[in-house]
Parts: C-alpha cells; structure tokens; sequence
C-alpha cells in the first residue's frame, strides 16, 4: 500500500498559476485544459488556479475564455508556475456551435448567428439575462406578463409562437400542451448559463419541422468544467401606473462537484415572486376582434371590452322579443319597439378576476459519467418548473401552478451524441378568465333570464318616454339588480365553482396533462475523412396530447401522432488558403399525417483581405413547419367562436348540440337540438366577413362560399446573404433576406348554418327562399376559426446591421437597425389572418465599460420600435411606437468573491405594450448580489 501510494505521488505534477487580461484585471471562469485530455480546471474569482495531473512533463496546458483568443504554454517541470496573460478578441472570433452542428468561430458561420455569452450576461442591463436578448439584432420579445415572454425573429409573432423552437441542453422545452414555450419557465438559472446562441431564420434542414423562424440554443455549465457553489439573490419593486409598487424577489443557487474523473454532479434551484403587469383596457372590440376606441360600455349595447370578460353573452333583442311574445310576457305590438341589434351581459374587470401573482420555481439536477476519463460522457438530466404568469391566447388565462417537467438520457463524445427525452406538462390551477367572467355571471343568473328581463325593462322604458340610449342604460340596471360583486363571499362562492369546473359551459378551468417523447442522434465523421466535414443525424418525436377535451378534441380518449426525420451534411473548404466555404445539407420529414418532402439548404462563404478579415456569405436555405398541436387537434369553444383545428380527422370530431329556437328551424330539423360536426366549417359555410356584409345588407351575392380546406405542412424559401468584417476597430455584421412562402398556415373564420346549403339549392318548403339563408337570418348557424393554409402569395424580406466598437479609451459601444416587412394583400384576403406582428423598424443601441474604473462597470441599453399592426385571436390593434432605456451599475468585491449591480428596466417610465390587450410595461428596480458566477 505505501508503495502504491508513494507511486502514485510520483506520478502527479502540480501548476499553479494566475489568469489576467490584456488590462491586468483577473480573469476568472477561464478553463484550464490539459492538451489532448479532458483533465482541467477553471481559474477562480482572482484570476488563480491550480492544477494536478496524473502525467509527467513535458506536456502543454491551454487556457480559453469566451471573448478572448486562446493561449498555450508547455510544462517542463513539477511543480511549475505559470501566469497567462488573456488577449481580448471580438465577437467574430467567439466560437459557435448550432450554425452547422460543429464548433466553428461566428466569422465563419454560414448563417446569420447572434451569441450572448458570457461577458453580455453579466453586464446586461435587463433584470434578468432572458431579457437581455431583446437587445439583439433582429431578435423580437413580445411580453405577454412579467414573467412570460415570447422570443421571435423575422415577423409571423404570437404568444403562442410555434413557428420558433427553443432548446435547453438540446432538449425542446415547448409545454406538449401548448406547444410552445413559455418563456424561461422550464429554462435555466443565470448562474447556470454556460452560452446562448440564436438562429434567425429557417433551420429546418438541421433541427426540424418547427424550426422555421428561428431557433434559440441555451447551453448550460458541465461540473466537470465548472465546479463549485454560486448563487444570486436580487431584491427590487416593479412599479406600474395601475397595479402601483409592488415587491420583486428573485434567487437562485446552484452547486456541482467533480468527485473524480470518472463523476461529476450538479443542482440548480431559483425561485420568483412578484406582480405581474395588471391590464385595464377598457376599449370595446369590434364583431373582427378590432379594437375600437369609440366603443364604450355607456354607448354600446353589445360592448365587448378588451379587458373585461363576460360580454361574449349576447343576443339579438329581437330574438329575444320574439321568445317574450311566445311566452305571453309582452304583446305582439311590443315587438314594434325593440330594435334590431344584439345586446351583451355586463362583463367584469380582468383585475376582478386574477390577483396578478407572478411566481416561478425551477429546479434541475445532473449526473454525469465519463468511464474512460476521456471525452466520452454519459448524461442523466432532470427538470422540473411550476409557475403562475398570465397568457394571453385565444383568451386571457391566469396560468396558475402550471408544472412542467424534462428528464433527458444522453450519451456523447465530440464526434457524437445519442439522447432522448420526455417532456411533460399539468395545467394546474390554471384558468381562462374571459370564461370565467361568463360563467360567474350564469351562476347568478342564466342568460335566458337575463336577457328576457333586459328586453322587457327595454320596452317599459321606450313606453315610459326614454330614449334609445336612456332605455338601454334603465334596462341594464334592472337586469344587473342583485349581480354578484367582487369582493363578497357569494362572488367568491361563483369564482371558486367556476375556475374549478372544466365544462367550458359552467366553467373555466384549463385541464392537461400531455406528454412529448422525442429521441435524436448526430455523427460526425470528419475525425475519419479528410475528404470533408461529413454528419448524419435524425430524430423522432411523439406527441400524446390529453387535455380531457378541455382544449384539443380528445374527450373520448388522449391523440396521439408521430414524426420522423433524418439529415446529412456536408462541409468543405476550397480554394488557395481555404478562403471558399462550402455547407450543403438535407433532410427528409415524415409526418404519420402528411406526405414527406425534402429540405435542402446550401450556403457558400468566402474570405476576403490579405488577412481573410472580411468573410461575404450567401445561401438558399428552405424550411417547413408541420401544423402545430392546436392547428391541428384544438376543439376550443370560445363562445361567439369555436377554434377548430384542421387535422383530416378533426373535425369530425368536434361534435357539439346547439338549440334550435324558430319554428322554421324546428321543423327542419325535427326537434329543438341539433348535434353539429365541425365538419361543416369545412364543407359547407361562408365566410365570416360576407356574413356580417349579409347581415346589414340582406343581399345574397354578398356571401363568399369558404369550405377551406383541411392544414397541411407550410413550407418556406429564404434566400440570404451577409458580411462580417473588421475596418480597424469597427466589426460590422450584416444580413439580408427575402422569404417566399407556401401554403401559409393560419386561421379563416368561417359562419356554417345549422340546416341548408352553401350554393343555395335548398329552399324553404313552398318558397324560394334558401334554407342557408333562413338559418342566417335566423341566427342559427356556428361560427368557426378554422386552421388552413392559403395559395395567396405571402412573402416577407428583411436585413439587419449590427456595428460595434471601442471608444474612448475602451468603452463598449454598439448599435444595430432591423428592417422587417410583411408583402401580403390584407384587402384581397379580408379573413385570412397572418399574425406578422412585427414593426418594420427596430433600433437598439449599448454604451459601457466593464471597469470604468476598479471593480466598477456600468451598461445601458436603449431600444426603439416602430408602429405596427398586432394581429391576433384575442384582439387586433395598433402597438404605438416606444423607446424603452436599461440601465445598471455593478461593483465586484474580490474578498468576497461577490459582484453587485443596480439596475433598472424601463427608465423613463414610459409604459408601453407591444400587443393589443396587454399590461403596459412598467418600470423594475432592482439590486442584486452574485456570488462566485465564474
């Protein structure tokens, strides 16, 4: 044994040794690798190191950090010293990895790439890193709430942002029920953050169906390289004109451990709690989701209010007046004075109905393996996240206690990787709350009843000698006598039934608990071939959606459906001096619900300058989206509307009973109850907008026949070209795009009547009236929001230039202008929403310096958004223009290994939104303490 020992102790040499940068400031994080081996360390928070290894000299150690160029020295005794001094490089010569699935520097990139390392997390100006990349070149983030927002790139934006994949340590961290992520819920902690890399633009040809606006890669710390205890703790208010100051609280902490070669762990735990952005828009909306400023509750009998719920009860009056006159309540001649317009239930105030809470909790843990002590890695990783935010959708939802978990096997080494996942979600105690306004109010009062006492106080009125508008206001006092008010128990009493009941007739509760599996690999043989970079990879993916008809049309039993796809890439250099880069790539896609088809993609880059400094690149890439989730399976009654998906077996299976109320309509279809398929939104209705037209104008040549048909796949062609280069001590990053766009997918809304035909060739018996045109007349028919693709041309072009630099004797300063425009003819296709959402100008700018003076940095970012059009199911509206500026502050405490900043969002206090029926954004204060984040 002593021998062994005595061995052993032979055999281990020890360097130590100090990491600083070009200005003589301490480089902590810095990874310190045995060349040719996985054996390293990294620097701690002065800069320091050491460093034992199972090797005798001679034998050279290399030392890197994100934003500095590498740097390697020789051990030629044990022990030795060994100080490295750290040259600060640029942002092209960062090194990515999601561009073409290998490690390559951003200057060589054959796509447009953004990458927030590091060094940008740090010093972000945001309040939380998540935001901090908003202030990247044509990166978007629309905030639906304080703790949910939505990333986006190249226009086509919505909350429910399917057309943009988010991955976590290569997982895909879309909720299987909504089918795409929300926010950072189920993402990681600052700490934990080892890189972020975004993609603009179709990245099918690699990474799939839904990669087709873009792509975000978050790359967690390995505690093989990054071992240790770090945390952060920050402390602040948000401050906003109508939910006022309230306490912001955020924390986290995270702890790895090598325990050998062989084995490595970590656990990261953060938690906050806050109020989220409260919404009081009390503007009406038009019968086309419009917002229409002049529409009030005082002046508009049928007053739908953007944030208030409970107006999607309304009648006809004289619907109603003729139901009165039946049952002998008022006589034949009262029918005289009830005008023809419909008439809506009183809604309450969203604040009525949520308390704002804004929470998060994630948690997730890993084990890691290496048996060979080589890069040869065998990965368990788990993940879980529970929050409370507020979504804004089809509806407005108060997402409460909503949990979603990841649990990920991976096996890799550098030439491949292996891994499978499954991602699960609860909705909790979530609930839609525009539903719950109804709901509350029918537990008070059926709307049968309601709308009978309205109607008749309507005609007491006109008889006592009001006018319109006095008549109208008499009888919604009489008919609200006694509604149930906010704050007693007996509101209350209605809240708790109806946000606990998931019949969307009675209640609002949102229930789920779908699943996703999915398993991909990726092999590159370019250690084996010198002919060229060649990988293959391809993945699966199944999809389990259970929201016990809640949401999706699987009342009777859980959906379940598959994908699969697989993809090659070649990559070579060309020309004197490699200055040509060649990258062409295929993928093949099978949906067991659609044909398959190929996506190709080829880019070439070119190196320019007696240095290669200057690198001008092209490329055709194509991508295709598969209907999401809810394009395809939804069955989602919203009241005046049903969402309905168009899988080719869907329809059919949103089967709902509707009441029949004429006699015409009685005797045609032989009772008071019709069971209505979804099937006729497709194969016999109008659209919506001709219907409205019909309404006001009684003519039939008005009407449009819709029968859209079931969604398929939407494809995508997007041509590229770009530069990067340094001229002195400016680097300039530049692109330009045009996207073409084939069978886009969206929603139609289309009206199917209960009982006649389309083309009109059913009369009413003994007349020549057509049936379709009764049910009409007779507001007997369903509204419906159906899933479609459109052979309208929609084509979307764009360009973005960064430029960044140092003045002033080492300051940081950087600007870069998005331009995003929408080719799409809005007159010729009145109901066929596209959802782009985009200003056409976006301009961002950042000035600081990480050491203005010692241990003391400061950063401020400043943005500026265009006006533009939001487009969406819940409400459509012009987003003003705004500029919002960041600001922090940060000092380090090296005794403490501690850094402290200060930071405030929104500085100006200039509230803004960037879509229709949102909170306005406020101001967030905060200061923080970050503990050893290396």
């Amino acid at each position: 044994m002593m021998l062994f020992c005595c061995a052993l102790t032979f055999a281990q040499t020890t360097v130590k040794g100090k990491v600083i940068d070009n200005t003589g400031q301490p480089l902590p994080g810095a990874n310190i690798i045995v060349v040719g081996t996985t054996t390293g360390t990294i620097s701690d928070f002065d800069g320091n190191f050491t460093l034992s290894v199972d090797q005798e000299p001679p034998f050279s150690i290399t030392v890197s950090s994100v934003g500095f160029e590498s740097v390697t020295q020789e051990v030629t005794t044990n022990p030795q010293t060994l100080d490295f001094t750290m040259v600060e490089g640029t942002s092209l010569d960062e090194v990515v990895i999601s561009a073409s699935r290998t490690p390559e520097r951003v200057f060589e990139s054959p796509v447009t790439i953004e990458r927030f390392g590091l060094k940008q997390i740090k010093n972000t100006a945001s309040a939380e890193f998540y935001d901090g990349l908003e202030n990247l070149k044509g990166v978007d983030i629309n905030t639906n709430s304080l703790t949910f927002k939505s990333i986006n790139t190249r226009g086509f934006a919505t909350f429910a942002n399917t057309r943009f994949v988010q991955l976590v340590d290569g997982m895909d961290n879309a909720a299987p029920t909504l089918n795409f992520p929300l926010g950072n819920l189920l993402g990681m902690i600052e700490t934990d953050v080892q890189s972020v890399e975004l993609l603009p633009g179709a990245s099918s040809a690699l990474y799939g169906a839904n990669a087709f606006n873009g792509i975000l890669f978050m790359q967690s710390k390995n505690p093989f390289d990054h071992d240790g205890i770090s945390g952060y703790y920050k402390q602040g208010i948000t401050s906003q004109e109508v939910s006022g100051d309230n306490n912001y609280t955020d924390f986290g902490i995270r702890a790895a451990y090598k325990f050998s070669e062989k084995f490595a762990a970590k656990i990261n735990f953060s938690y906050l709690k806050g109020t989220d952005w409260g919404a009081n828009n009390t503007a009406g909306k038009d019968d086309r989701g419009f917002v229409d400023v002049n529409s009030t509750r005082e002046n508009d009998p049928d007053y739908d209010g953007v944030n208030t719920y409970g107006e999607l009860a309304s009648i006809n009056m004289q619907t109603v007046g003729n139901a009165l006159v039946e049952l002998g309540r008022i006589p034949q001649e009262a029918l005289a004075l009830i005008p023809d317009i419909n008439v809506s239930r009183t809604g309450y105030a969203e604040a009525d109905l949520t308390n704002y809470n804004a929470e998060s909790i994630k948690a997730d843990w890993g084990l890691y393996f290496r048996p060979w002590e080589n890069d040869f890695e065998i990965q368990y990783v788990g993940k879980i996240g529970s929050g409370t935010t507020i979504y804004q959708g089809s509806n407005r939802y108060n997402i409460k206690n909503f949990f979603l978990q990841q649990h990920k096997l991976e096996l890799k080494n550098d030439n491949f990787f292996l891994r499978g996942y499954i991602t699960a979600d609860n909705a909790g105690d979530s609930y839609d709350m525009v539903f719950t306004g109804l709901n509350i109010n029918r537990q008070w009062k059926d709307d049968e009843t309601w709308f009978g006492e309205y109607t008749g106080a309507f005609v007491q009125g006109t008889l006592a000698g009001l006018n319109a508008d006095q008549a109208h206001a008499n009888a919604r006092v009489v008919a609200d006598t006694g509604r149930l008010e906010p704050g007693t128990p007996g509101f209350q009493n209605a809240f708790n039934t109806v946000t606990t009941d998931s019949n969307v007739l009675t209640g609002s509760k949102l229930r789920s608990e779908s699943k996703i599996y999915h398993g991909d690999a990726n092999y590159n043989f370019s250690h084996l071939t010198d002919f060229a970079d060649i990988q293959v990879g391809g993945s699966y993916r199944r999809y389990s959606l259970n929201s016990f008809g809640a949401v999706y049309t699987d009342a009777s039993g859980s959906i379940d459906y598959s994908e699969t796809g697989i993809y090659t890439q070649v990559q070579k250099n060309f020309l004197e001096e490699d200055r040509l880069k060649v990258t062409a790539s295929l993928r093949y896609d099978k949906s067991e619900l659609f044909d398959s088809f190929f996506s190709p993609r080829i880019s070439f880059g070119y190196n320019i300058g007696e240095n290669k400094n200057h690198n001008v690149r092209a490329s055709f890439q194509t991508g295709f989206r598969n209907p999401d989730t809810q394009a395809l399976y939804i069955g989602l009654n919203l009241g005046r509307i049903v969402l309905l998906g168009g899988a080719p077996d869907n329809p059919e299976r949103e089967l709902r009973a509707y009441p029949i109320t004429s006699p015409l309509g009685q005797s045609i279809i032989g009772g008071s109850n019709i069971q209505f398929s979804g099937t006729n939104a497709y194969n016999n209705s109008f659209t919506a907008s001709s219907a409205a037209t019909f309404s006001r104008s009684l003519n039939p040549a008005d009407l449009e026949i819709a029968s859209p048909s079931t969604v398929e796949p939407e494809q995508v062609s997007s041509f590229e070209v770009g530069y990067r280069g340094k001229l002195k001590n400016v680097i300039i990053d530049f692109s330009a795009y045009v996207n073409q766009y084939q069978d886009f997918i969206s929603t139609v809304d289309v009206v199917a009547p209960f009982y006649g035909d389309v083309e009109l060739t059913q009369n009413v018996p003994g007349t020549n009236i057509p049936l379709a045109l009764a049910a009409l007349d007779n507001e007997e028919f369903q509204a419906y929001r159906t899933y479609t693709n459109t052979d309208a041309d929609v084509n979307a072009y764009g360009a973005a230039i960064g430029i960044t630099t140092k003045v002033l004797n080492g300051f940081d300063l950087g600007m870069n202008y998005t331009y995003a425009k929408l080719d799409f003819d809005r007159e010729a296709n009145p109901d066929f929403q596209t959802n782009f959402n985009t200003p056409e100008h976006k301009v961002k700018a950042s000035f600081g310096k990480t050491n203005l003076f010692k241990d003391f940095g400061f950063n401020v970012a400043w943005r500026w958004s265009d006006t533009y059009v939001w487009e969406a199911t819940f409400a459509s509206g012009v987003v003003p223009a705004f500029h919002v500026i960041d600001a922090q502050i940060n000092y380090r405490v090296k005794s403490l290994k501690s850094t402290f900043k200060a930071g405030v969002s929104n500085l100006l206090q200039d509230e803004y939104f960037t879509a229709v029926g949102t909170g306005l954004v406020g101001s967030q204060y905060y200061v923080s303490w970050t503990i050893n984040n290396l």
